[in-house]
């Protein structure tokens, strides 16, 4: 079976990976306020398919197999200095590009202190949740055709990336209260959200230096840094 054919044996039928509509990085503010659920909805949908089988922690390879035993080895190891590939060495662009290294270990320390607090939470994540790759019609539909980065983690990782995508969406603040109203516990969810998202921002800060995204670069590092005071004034 190919990749995307055992993520979809895993999904239930209320998760499309071929949707029709439109990207979701078209709605305004006010359109999303207005189906923000829709997309709470899809994505716990996600959470809750069936991983029975499927072991570890990490981005699937193409046989949906992860590369880590433990969510503390994937995110730290996410970071090392002799990974192969695109980031062998990716620490030279502390002296290349306007990444900051102060910056960068303040909040590297900030998600190590956390992930404790995610050690166990195994479920599916997308983990391509940008709004420019979700596919909406805005009224009933939210679909995720780009599986490429999926795998095993905290499932509030899909949600951090919605809002480091678009921090003035407020999506924690709207999780929070999507989660009271339906009674939805999430344990150490504050804990948990911080930590997902220094893990996500500090990765994705990292590739807009490395293309020289100045623009982006700012503001991720605005996000990042404004998040703790949003997250714990819930």
């Amino acid at each position: 079976m190919s990749k995307d054919s055992i993520i979809k044996s895993m999904l239930s039928d209320q998760v499309s990976m071929t949707p029709n509509g439109f990207l979701a990085d078209h709605l305004s503010p006010a359109q999303f306020a207005d189906c923000y659920e829709l997309f709470f909805d899809k994505i716990l949908e996600i959470s809750a398919s069936d991983i029975t089988g499927v072991e570890g922690y990490g981005e699937f390879n193409e046989d949906c197999k992860t590369e880590y035993p433990t969510c503390r080895e994937y995110l730290i190891d996410t970071f090392a200095e002799e990974k192969e590939g695109y980031w062998f060495h990716w620490k030279e662009l502390y002296d290349t590009t306007m990444l900051d290294r102060g910056f960068v270990e303040t909040y590297l320390k900030e998600m190590a202190a956390r992930i404790d607090y995610c050690e166990g939470q195994r479920y599916l994540v997308n983990n391509n949740t940008f709004f420019e790759i979700m596919i909406t019609d805005g009224k009933t539909t939210v679909g995720f055709p780009d599986w490429s980065r999926s795998g095993i983690c905290d499932f509030l990782l899909d949600f951090a990336i919605m809002d480091l995508n678009k921090p003035y969406l407020h999506i924690p603040e709207l999780l929070f209260e999507y989660c009271k109203k339906r009674d939805i516990f999430i344990p150490y969810f504050k804990e948990r959200f911080l930590c997902m998202a220094y893990y996500k921002g500090v990765d994705t800060l990292r590739w807009h230096a490395s293309i020289d995204d100045t623009e982006s670069c700012t503001s991720i590092m605005t996000s990042i840094s404004q998040l703790k005071d949003r997250i714990y004034a819930l």
